[in-house]
């Protein structure tokens, strides 16, 4: 019963998931062509411009035909029908090879006095047998249209001259040998009817004349039978010589088959817009760097908390100085989604990092810190990338002193190493002097301690980390604190890195909050509305006069 139910609930349900699963593939598809689609118009446009160069620059080659009947000898006509047409076919067959053997195409080049090899002039010529016809299509292709014309028509009658000649071949001997029994016979009928004529003598001429005369009546019969022979093997040789007819003459061409320019072009613009099709996919295949949030979702199987767009990350911190730039409202979400992600629970330390170095984690932890810092909490960004730190390059403040030196020196306490921001309201610690054993800094009591400490002057920590893939201090730390975020650059990050890092982040029972997908073009993705202005608060409060006090007050209150 529930193998039946749940057979009748897939048949229900695919009909109406796979074309949902099929109109994703396809948009997919279509935003990734449109992604790359300076690169197929680019390809299209070089290999259109290259065969119209190309072709241009080729030398004209016109093309003459003709076409020959076979005419077939009354004797093999003769029997059933189907011997009969296969006799045809195969002799149009045998015709049209022996058209481009050397002893014709000697010929041609004798009769035309033309300057080629016999293997040159073959290359030129195509004969074809017409199916299911007696017909024979000769075409020559030449740069000469005249010549063209001239060498389809020699062929013809070269061959058919050949032809008529080695057909007659078979009977030559035999008609020669009756020729010359004729002519013996003749000779000797000659050569009787004089001494019969001569004779006088009565007796002498009877004896004589009978016996001359039954030799003549010989001969005369040799020579009977001969001429008979004679014309039966002419009969023979008209009933069994088959020859060729040429039913259209060939004309010289006016307009080339090669090159077609337009056609060449067209085709040229198809094959390269379809290579680079096939480049694009084939890079996409090779390349495994996280190019949509799709990728996301399904290998890593965490929910994403935030989506920042590409901003300039060599500036002050967007969000300090342009609060209510489309970036900074990206922030805004994100701190939202982190503030969800913590009902149950609230969430003091939190930890960003990366699965590869350049993700921007770094500038996504300043953001968010400035972002929580102006919802009026207190505070603090620490910087805990020992090996390359780069908050302070960021915020352009001194690391001279940091967290390394409440390691190194016990008189040196953690107001000594915090910096205030007055006009964001962060608390920052910077890594300080670089040690040579970060990772057994980060896992020591001191540290646990000092992370104690800073949550004693603090709503909320914010931990800059090394990445994951790179070095372990990420992991080590993890395990203290509330929650661990993941940044991953689209783009960049690798999904094998990415797979990796939460994998680490598991194994030491790491709480992973999310994924914020950095550096989102916000023009080509479908995620994001575009801002085409940026809005300012005099813009805000223009038609708003009451909400306008009430921000004053809240700034004089602050």
């Amino acid at each position: 019963m529930i193998r039946l139910l749940k057979e009748t609930m897939e048949s229900q349900l695919l009909p109406e998931v796979m074309p949902t699963f099929l109109a994703d593939d396809l948009r997919q598809y279509f935003r990734l062509l449109w992604r790359w689609s300076w690169l197929i118009l680019l390809s299209a446009f070089l290999a259109g411009l290259s065969a119209f160069i190309v072709s241009r620059r080729m030398q004209p080659v016109y093309q003459a035909s003709t076409t020959i009947i076979v005419s077939e000898a009354p004797a093999t006509q003769a029997g059933e029908a189907y011997t009969a047409i296969l006799t045809s076919q195969r002799l149009t067959q045998t015709y049209a090879e022996m058209m481009v053997k050397k002893p014709v195409l000697n010929e041609v080049i004798a009769s035309l006095e033309l300057s080629m090899a016999p293997d040159d002039l073959r290359d030129m010529i195509t004969v074809q047998s017409v199916r299911d016809t007696q017909l024979i299509d000769v075409t020559v292709e030449d740069t000469q249209p005249q010549r063209a014309a001239a060498i389809a028509n020699e062929i013809i009658v070269i061959f058919a001259d050949q032809n008529q000649a080695m057909q007659e071949a078979r009977y030559a001997s035999t008609k020669e040998r009756l020729v010359l029994q004729m002519d013996d016979a003749q000779n000797k009928i000659a050569e009787l009817e004089i001494p019969i004529a001569a004779l006088d003598d009565p007796e002498i001429q009877t004896i004589e004349r009978s016996r001359l005369e039954l030799s003549l009546m010989q001969y005369q019969q040799t020579y009977a039978n001969a001429m008979q022979s004679y014309e039966q093997v002419n009969l023979a040789e008209v009933e069994t010589i088959s020859n060729v007819v040429q039913v259209e003459k060939a004309d010289a061409p006016e307009i080339p088959v090669r090159p077609r320019i337009f056609m060449n072009t067209v085709l040229a613009l198809v094959v390269g817009a379809m290579l680079a099709v096939g480049s694009i996919f084939l890079i996409e295949a090779l390349d495994d760097t996280i190019r949509n949030i799709e990728q996301v979702t399904q290998t890593l199987q965490l929910p994403i908390l935030g989506m920042i767009r590409k901003m300039d990350e060599t500036d002050a911190p967007i969000t300090a100085v342009q609060p209510r730039a489309p970036a900074s409202e990206d922030f805004r979400s994100l701190r939202t989604n982190i503030q969800f992600a913590s009902v149950d629970y609230p969430l003091t330390t939190i930890l960003m990092t990366s699965p590869t170095p350049g993700d921007g984690k770094t500038t996504v932890a300043i953001n968010l810190s400035i972002i929580l810092a102006q919802g009026g909490k207190k505070i603090t960004l620490l910087d805990t990338d020992l090996r390359r730190p780069r908050v302070h390059h960021q915020l352009k403040i001194s690391n001279r002193w940091g967290l390394t030196s409440l390691f190194m020196n016990e008189d040196i306490h953690l107001e000594s190493v915090l910096r205030k921001n007055t006009s964001t309201g962060l608390t920052v610690i910077t890594s300080g002097v670089l040690p040579p054993n970060p990772a057994e800094l980060l896992d020591s009591d001191k540290m646990f301690q000092i992370i104690s400490n800073i949550k004693m002057e603090s709503d909320v920590v914010i931990f800059d980390s090394p990445p994951l893939t790179a070095v372990t201090d990420a992991a080590v730390l993890s395990k203290h604190v509330d929650g661990v975020i993941l940044v991953i650059s689209l783009g960049k990050t690798r999904l094998a890195a990415a797979r990796q890092a939460v994998q680490q982040l598991q194994q030491v029972g790491a709480n992973i909050l999310g994924v914020v997908v950095n550096r989102i073009n916000s023009s080509k993705s479908p995620y994001h509305y575009a801002y085409d202005t940026e809005y300012s608060d005099e813009d805000f409060f223009k038609h708003k006069p009451q909400a306008k006090r009430n921000h004053q007050s809240a700034e004089s209150r602050r």
